[in-house]
């Protein structure tokens, strides 16, 4: 499977990345590398990931990394990242029906 990343996911990431680095940038740099890693393992295993709660559809998944949510879909040949966000915010619609 191909991974596909939406422009939104890259957003969240590097805006998530630049928050950790004004603290650490060592941090930053590991929490980045730990994310793609992550995301790479669902070429081999797409579904590893929990169905979205607020969806309900089995295409619409989760994975849990740290406090964030790494949204995707499952497609035929590819796995769209499709935003990323803290657990405890409210997670639009757009984001991810866009």
């Amino acid at each position: 499977m191909k991974i596909l990343w939406s422009p939104l996911a890259i957003d969240r990431a590097s805006e998530i990345a630049e928050y950790i680095a004004l603290d650490k940038s060592a941090a930053a740099d590991n929490w980045i590398n730990t994310l793609f890693s992550k995301v790479e393992q669902l070429k081999f295993s797409p579904k590893s990931g929990r169905v979205v709660p607020e969806i309900g559809d089995e295409q619409f998944r989760e994975l849990i990394y740290g406090n964030y949510r790494i949204i995707y879909r499952i497609e035929k040949k590819q796995v769209s990242i499709l935003t990323i966000r803290h657990g405890k915010q409210i997670l639009p619609m757009e984001d991810i029906l866009a």
